[in-house]
């Protein structure tokens, strides 16, 4: 939501983004391109749900999807940034124990209207959104981790198998990403579910040759992942235009 001067902020011990970085707001932007798409997926990767009002979100995304023909997931974490949780008036220190009762009142307000709901953060006495979304409810993804750090703590972990309709791993495919995607499955049968009912996305990174996009995209496929999804954000590029080519290249090779 906001960017944080690092240099003010000798507190923060690192930054993945700062007050110079170029973020768009998901919603507006998600909006926008369900007016000129028709078929591809709108993912948030993430939104920092603690940071937000979860009303505020549920009818943000409810209209997303509702505009987009219900393509909408929405991806979730608990962020990493103290700065930004003070500049939006919320809680830095208990965004672990908020997003689950978060997570809960979204699936209820995208499923009934009214709704009826008294938790430790949230009381909702018979009231709800209109529309409701298409998709009912939206499916919730999550991220454990961070940037360069893709083990996040165990107790996320079992968040994500515990409530999670699907799972990023923050990591290439390889020993971590099968060790996080036996962790999280682990802990969804732990939690009473069935550990298949738990989706998995990897990620590929278009920094390296079309043969080693190929050799990624197999080595995820061989770890039995649902989905995946190919950046360009790390790659070498200057113009939307080799962006672009990378990412048609890529829709050739699979």
């Amino acid at each position: 939501m906001v960017g944080a001067n690092p240099e003010k902020h000798p507190e923060v011990p690192e930054f993945y983004y700062t007050h110079e970085s170029v973020i768009r707001e998901p919603f507006t932007l998600m909006a926008y391109i369900a007016g000129f798409t028709e078929n591809i997926g709108l993912v948030t990767g993430i939104i920092i749900l603690p940071q937000r009002q979860t009303i505020l979100v549920a009818k943000q995304a409810a209209e997303v999807d509702v505009l987009s023909g219900g393509r909408l997931r929405l991806g979730v974490g608990v962020g990493w940034n103290p700065v930004e949780f003070t500049a939006l008036g919320e809680d830095f220190s208990n965004r672990g124990r908020r997003i689950e009762e978060q997570i809960e009142v979204l699936r209820l307000l995208w499923t009934g209207n009214p709704v009826e709901f008294h938790g430790k953060w949230h009381h909702i006495e018979a009231a709800g959104i209109n529309p409701l979304p298409i998709q009912r409810p939206i499916p919730i993804w999550m991220g454990a981790g961070a940037p360069g750090k893709p083990v996040g703590p165990n107790r996320v972990l079992q968040r994500v198998g515990r409530l999670a309709d699907g799972f990023f791993p923050l990591t290439e495919a390889g020993d971590t990403a099968k060790s996080l995607i036996d962790s999280v499955k682990g802990y969804a049968k732990e939690a009473g579910r069935n550990p298949d009912d738990l989706k998995i996305e990897g990620r590929i990174e278009l920094t390296g040759t079309p043969e080693e996009w190929k050799t990624a995209l197999v080595q995820w496929e061989e770890l039995g992942v649902d989905a995946i999804s190919a950046g360009t954000t790390r790659a070498p590029f200057h113009t939307p235009d080799e962006h672009i080519q990378a990412i048609k290249t890529f829709k050739e090779i699979i």
